[in-house]
């Protein structure tokens, strides 16, 4: 095992840190070149409202610089909620005899996929539970199927992929169906804690999942996307613990991970630990979680879930989130059916349309870009352009034209109208000549009918 547990839980109990060295932490982040350990243990140790908001501030200059204001868009698609694992927090633990179980027929999945792109969604991730009901071959098969689907000439441009680990071979064939990344939580990262979350089923093994992102990356995946369930134990040794992980992969592969999931426990049906969590993280060390990682990971994309509420999630996406799901249903067939066989509870009901028109009243860019993954600009290639900080010549334009193709083909006049303003203001306000007026071009023929361009 890569982790050393005792040495993480000992720099968790940091319990100190002077103005002089917080100050320090906080320049050396503003380099942009990442945090160590015993940085990171320092900020972990700050309490005060104000030496808080000082992480904030530095954590909003890191997102700025190096994301500026995108924000880019996905919403999940459940194929199935069948599952032999009883991780205690989950609605879909096989123990809940009060789910009704469900696995998405290929007509099914069409026309999930068609509801989210009637609404302008062009990124999906897909889900299902750990069951021999839901082999590799039939996620290959509703990945075809998602990509196969269509509403009005549109399509599902990239579908990430978030499914039980599997072995290296098996990865290979996964990489074969395109996918964009391969996401897989850990779920938390204290192995005794573990064991008792996890009483049975595939999942109970501690190690097979920690290991997974290297099997993954050894077959060839070149985007992972980790994550770790808040609440579950010590947020201050699950940080530690999940740098430690970027680390080894980095140090392995030459790349970490590519985003990084934030959840925290919501209430879900059947899952008693929802009922008393164990280590409730309150809304003051979450803005902390995001602004440290954002900090110490300054170019993994960090997600943020429906999970939150509308007013945090608006925070949070100031200092240090680049990444959200809109207009979620988190139940197999929940876009198209009414039935409620959800895996947990949201805290932003919010349609697409609104998230979009309350992103761009803030000032932000909403993308549907897929523009780096469908031109390979992928692991190792992507962090070689983005910590020079060239991505961004990718990035702001292609962000800008996928806006305004969503505005053009899916938005009331009332959201078209304010964001063709902003896409105005914005498109003058890239420091690179050249892929301005290129990108002032492509919107020219995007509004002139043209589609799918991007750089």
């Amino acid at each position: 095992m890569f982790l050393e547990i005792e040495k993480l839980k000992a720099l968790a109990n940091t319990t100190t840190v002077s103005e002089v060295e917080l100050i320090k932490v906080l320049d050396k982040a503003k380099e942009l070149q990442g945090l160590d350990l015993e940085d990171v243990a320092k900020l972990l140790a700050v309490e005060t409202e104000s030496q808080i908001q000082m992480l904030l501030e530095t954590a909003a200059i890191v997102k700025k610089e190096i994301y500026g204001n995108r924000m880019v868009l996905f919403a999940p698609i459940y194929t199935g909620n069948h599952c032999s694992n009883n991780c205690l927090y989950c609605g879909f633990r096989a123990a809940n005899k009060s789910l009704k179980r469900i696995t998405l027929s290929k007509s099914d999945l069409v026309r999930e996929t068609q509801m989210l792109l009637k609404e302008g969604h062009k990124r999906v991730l897909l889900l299902c539970g750990e069951s021999n009901k839901t082999p590799l071959e039939n996620t290959i098969e509703a990945i075809e199927t998602v990509y196969s689907a269509e509403y009005n000439g549109h399509k599902v441009k990239r579908i990430n992929v978030e499914i039980a680990p599997m072995e290296v071979e098996e990865f290979r064939e996964l990489k074969k169906a395109n996918i964009g990344t391969y996401t897989c939580f850990q779920e938390t990262y204290d192995p005794e804690l573990y064991k008792k979350y996890h009483p049975t089923g595939k999942k109970a093994d501690y190690n097979y999942r920690l290991n997974v992102m290297h099997r993954a990356m050894e077959a060839g995946i070149d985007d992972v996307g980790v994550g770790i369930l808040f609440g579950l134990a010590d947020y201050k040794f699950e940080i530690l613990a999940l740098l430690e992980h970027a680390r080894s992969l980095e140090e392995n592969y030459g790349c970490g991970p590519h985003t990084v999931s934030v959840p925290r426990i919501e209430p879900a049906q059947g899952a008693p630990l929802t009922e008393n969590i164990p280590f409730p993280v309150s809304d003051n060390d979450f803005r902390k979680i995001v602004a440290i990682i954002r900090m110490a990971m300054p170019y993994t994309g960090i997600i943020l879930s429906t999970r939150e509420t509308t007013k945090l999630r608006q925070e949070l996406m100031h200092y240090g989130v680049s990444q959200v799901s809109a207009g979620s249903k988190t139940s197999p067939g929940g876009y198209s059916d009414k039935e409620d066989n959800s895996q947990f509870s949201l805290g932003d009901h919010r349609s697409l349309e609104e998230v979009i028109s309350d992103m761009t009243d803030a000032g932000y860019i909403p993308s549907f870009c897929t523009g780096c993954y469908r031109k390979g600009r992928v692991g190792n290639d992507f962090m070689d352009l983005a910590k020079p900080g060239l991505i961004k010549k990718f990035c702001v334009p292609n962000g800008l034209t996928s806006y305004a193709e969503y505005l053009l083909d899916f938005a009331s006049e009332e959201t078209k109208n304010k964001g063709l303003k902003l896409i105005d203001k914005l498109v003058k306000e890239i420091p690179f000549p050249e892929i301005m007026d290129t990108t002032q071009k492509n919107l020219e023929y995007i509004v002139n009918g043209k589609r799918d361009l991007y750089l």
